[in-house]
């Protein structure tokens, strides 16, 4: 992700949505209060004027103030349904602020939630709630999201309706030349994912060459069961 200074750094971008703000709209954003701008772009039915407020580069972080303020705003365009879809998308994917980020994880739009659950500078608490979203796609998402915990990921390699791409992914805790975390916990995620009716057949080729026995034993099952079956 980029520095907190350089996220919205749209060049010009800024000068033209404050233009939008203080011209277009009618109201004088330099006399307002902090709570009278936040209850009018909460408000707003512009969707030019939001869109232009959340593209606006982020005041230097030095400027404690102005910065709290800017994104104390930004929350109120991202809970506001008249902000283009496309650019609540851009403020999930682009934000690493707590209170931006859980309004838009409550977006009715479920490719926003979704650009949330990528979000790797979530929360770990805030994938987690994601990883229980209604939506299939948005559980998915947020499965891959680093910071999910093995607590989520277990649950997530045992939900039937998580499809075959996300379960391989799965399916891969704990085997990175790089990997740090429990080896246990990895290896039940595994097992819990040749469990699955929904992992595919590659994938439980793959698991039933694992060096942990459970987890080997769990993907043979499976393919003897699908074998069975045919």
């Amino acid at each position: 992700m980029e520095d907190a200074d350089t996220v919205h750094d749209a060049g010009n971008a800024g000068d033209s949505g404050e233009a939008a703000v203080n011209a277009d709209s009618g109201f004088d954003e330099s006399k307002a209060t902090l709570n009278e701008m936040y209850d009018h772009l909460r408000h707003s039915t512009d969707t030019a004027e939001l869109d232009a407020f959340a593209m606006r580069p982020l005041p230097d972080p030095k400027d404690a103030a102005a910065f709290s303020r800017a994104t104390a705003l930004l929350e109120a365009v991202a809970g506001n349904l008249h902000t283009s879809v496309e650019k609540r998308i851009y403020l999930a994917e682009s934000m690493r602020f707590p209170n931006i980020l859980v309004k838009l994880s409550s977006d009715p739009d479920k490719t926003v939630r979704a650009a949330v659950a990528a979000n790797t500078d979530d929360k770990n608490w805030l994938v987690g709630l994601l990883t229980k979203d209604p939506d299939v796609s948005v559980r998915e998402s947020a499965l891959k999201n680093k910071q999910t915990s093995w607590k989520m990921r277990m649950e997530g390699a045992e939900d039937p309706q998580i499809g075959p791409e996300t379960l391989d992914f799965l399916a891969q805790m704990g085997l990175e030349e790089d990997f740090r975390g429990p080896a246990v916990l990895a290896a039940m995620v595994r097992r819990a994912v040749a469990l699955n009716p929904n992992a595919s057949e590659d994938t439980l080729h793959r698991l039933a060459q694992d060096s942990v026995p459970d987890v080997r034993h769990a993907a043979e099952q499976h393919l003897s069961e699908q074998h069975l079956l045919q």
